[in-house]
């Protein structure tokens, strides 16, 4: 919501209690965090996996090539990235900023298991997560996904990339999605 003292800042917020770990408000910046994270566990020998989110317009970003790049070479296994790949960025569509064409091929070329499913589709998300815990390197599950999915009126509109939730329009998506 972009206000002081509120779960959704604009961009995350350390909160443990709530799972964030780092405060991440420049693009690309998380991944690498995630590695730092996920390595000091591999030299530790503790047993925990790592999960970063990617959006999709934040893989224009240098640092997360680079940290792809880093991750297999570095042989870290319990890191798992999720990109919300909605089509989406700040500013406009993929495809007119930076077209980010095939991720899948991307990831898999710098040594990544990648899954790429409907991020809409929760059982088949968990049912992944299970399914790629033995996997010995790292991990990136690109979740197919429509910006502002479940309410009509926000789906594949990018304006409400920044826009702020007016009681009535919440009332509204309440009704549409009690309804749907």
């Amino acid at each position: 919501m972009k206000k002081n003292d509120t779960n959704l800042p604009g961009h995350p917020v350390i909160n443990k209690k709530l799972g964030i770990e780092f405060s991440t408000g420049s693009l690309g910046m998380g991944l690498s965090l995630g590695i730092g994270v996920a390595l000091s566990a591999i030299k530790k020998k503790s047993i925990y996996n790592v999960f970063v989110v990617l959006g999709d317009g934040e893989c224009n970003e240098g640092s997360v090539w680079e940290a792809a790049m880093a991750a297999p070479n570095l042989n870290i296994n319990n890191l798992n990235v999720i990109i919300d790949r909605n089509n989406f960025q700040q500013t406009g569509t993929n495809a007119e900023i930076m077209d980010l064409r095939d991720l899948k091929k991307k990831w898999e070329s710098f040594g990544w298991h990648v899954v790429e499913l409907d991020g809409h589709d929760i059982n088949l998300l968990i049912q992944t997560f299970d399914d790629i815990k033995k996997i010995n390197q790292p991990k990136v599950i690109i979740a197919n996904t429509i910006k502002g999915k479940g309410f009509s009126k926000f789906e594949n509109d990018n304006k409400w990339h920044h826009s702020i939730l007016t009681k009535s329009f919440y009332e509204e998506a309440i009704e549409e999605i009690n309804n749907s």
